[in-house]
């Protein structure tokens, strides 16, 4: 059985670890597999899709992701589409299960050419909730966009997400998915990538891992080292970066102008480098506010390191509170780094 799995951009960040982990479990009980995605970039993706482990295919590679930094969903919708005909002509002899992940508007084209093979949509979170709607204009826009989501997504035909949160949170969005069945599929790391190491290295570290990008809320672990007055403590945040994401390379930026001499910033690390800085750290601090998942958290305390996390999202169905880690109320902003600074400080102690 040839299992397709449809990703829109193949770099490095959570939703690109699961669909990588999602493909090795299918290949290590007998599936063929294949990854179709819309970009590639061997120096910027996970070792399995670079090593010839996993077979990675990229078509249309050469579509930009923007027009002037614009119309970022219509690209995306467009180059998925595209890459779902390119199965129709291409693949349609193969396969026989198609994972389509966080962009549905393949699910449709999958129907209109015929392919009557099983289609699965994996839903990371509603894109209109991520989206900006703040001026008239771009309420327009995103009311073409937000509906077309709507419509493709009711398509697949069966709908998966990542958390309880998320499924919650779909059905809210999208009245026609009130009746349909969501069900829960928990993104699981590969356990093999994670070991523990016993390391010394003189310092109380913390870890804080996430993507550079404002939503993460990252400076809110930097503001809460300021509390923490032994000068042996470090903060290490490690994050996926993108030279071409403008967000990556302004907020990276932004945190660098904020940070002191407790502070390292690094930029999309290994594999191996990340299970040996979270063995390293007395714990991992994880700051987005309403998280549809979140994987770090789950890779922490597999490694027995507790979490400090925000007391939303996936965090609340993953973290058991004062046993495998610490959750923080959201709001106010000086709570919550009070909270967090507080949770750090008796960690040193």
């Amino acid at each position: 059985m040839t299992v397709l799995f449809l990703h829109p951009d193949l770099g490095i960040g959570g939703a690109e670890r699961a669909i990588v982990d999602a493909a090795m479990a299918a290949k290590s009980i007998g599936y063929d597999v294949e990854i179709i995605t819309n970009y590639h970039d061997h120096s910027h993706c996970f070792e399995e899709t670079a090593n010839g482990t996993l077979k990675v295919t990229p078509v249309f590679q050469w579509l930009p992701r923007t027009t002037f930094g614009k119309i970022t969903a219509v690209w995306a919708f467009v180059k998925m589409v595209l890459a779902a005909i390119w199965i129709c002509l291409f693949r349609r002899s193969q396969a026989e299960l198609i994972f389509v992940d966080q962009v549905s508007a393949p699910l449709p084209i999958l129907r209109l050419f015929g392919f009557k093979v099983a289609t699965v949509f994996y839903g990371h979170f509603p894109d209109m909730l991520l989206a900006s709607h703040a001026s008239t204009m771009r309420r327009a826009y995103r009311s073409f966009v937000d509906k077309f989501e709507e419509l493709t997504t009711v398509v697949a035909d069966v709908i998966v997400v990542n958390s309880n949160f998320t499924a919650e949170t779909f059905k809210k969005t999208f009245k026609s998915l009130h009746s349909r069945e969501l069900k829960v599929l928990y993104p699981v790391p590969n356990f093999d990538n994670l070991y523990f190491v016993l390391v010394s290295t003189g310092k109380v570290i913390f870890l804080s891992i996430n993507r550079y990008e404002r939503k993460k809320n990252i400076s809110l672990s930097l503001r809460s080292l300021g509390d923490i007055r032994p000068n042996d403590v470090q903060l290490v945040h490690v994050g996926g970066y993108d030279s071409r994401v403008k967000e990556n390379v302004e907020h990276y930026r932004e945190l660098f102008d904020l940070i002191s001499e407790q502070v390292t910033l690094l930029r999309s690390c290994t594999s191996d480098v990340k299970a040996l800085l979270i063995a390293a750290s007395h714990a991992v601090i994880y700051t987005p506010h309403r998280e549809h998942f979140g994987i770090v958290p789950i890779e922490a305390m597999f490694l027995w390191r507790p979490v400090i996390a925000l007391n939303s999202g996936g965090p609340k169905e993953t973290i058991i509170a004062g046993k495998t880690g610490f959750l923080c109320d959201c709001e106010p902003e000086d709570k919550t780094v009070r909270d967090i600074s507080g949770y750090m400080a008796r960690l040193v102690i």
